[in-house]
């Protein structure tokens, strides 16, 4: 009988410390889990703030604002525009499209 106490009081004190060892694990866990999602609403929102200034930058009057300062395009005009014509496409069309 002395014998099933001892080991009763083993088991007992074995599952305890089993138990305490998952608590902390379920804890620590938890801590992570906590800590992730508060990451994951912070890169939601520096998403967001990241998208909306991406299409405040595509806007066509910042695109052509763009084109004109640093590429130095400009609109193109009759006056500017130089027309090139394609004798093979001429040769081509007189043809009726056959070559």
């Amino acid at each position: 009988m002395k014998g099933l106490a001892v080991l009763l009081l083993a088991l007992l004190i074995g599952f305890s410390l089993y138990l305490v060892k998952t608590s902390y694990e379920a804890r620590r866990l938890f801590t992570l889990l906590d800590r992730a999602r508060g990451e994951q609403r912070q890169l939601d929102t520096e998403y967001k703030r990241l998208d909306a200034e991406r299409q405040a930058q595509a806007t066509n009057l910042r695109v052509e604002k763009t084109a004109r300062e640093k590429l130095q395009m400009r609109n193109a005009s009759p006056s500017v525009t130089q027309y090139v014509a394609d004798p093979a496409a001429a040769g081509a069309s007189a043809t009726g499209g056959l070559r």
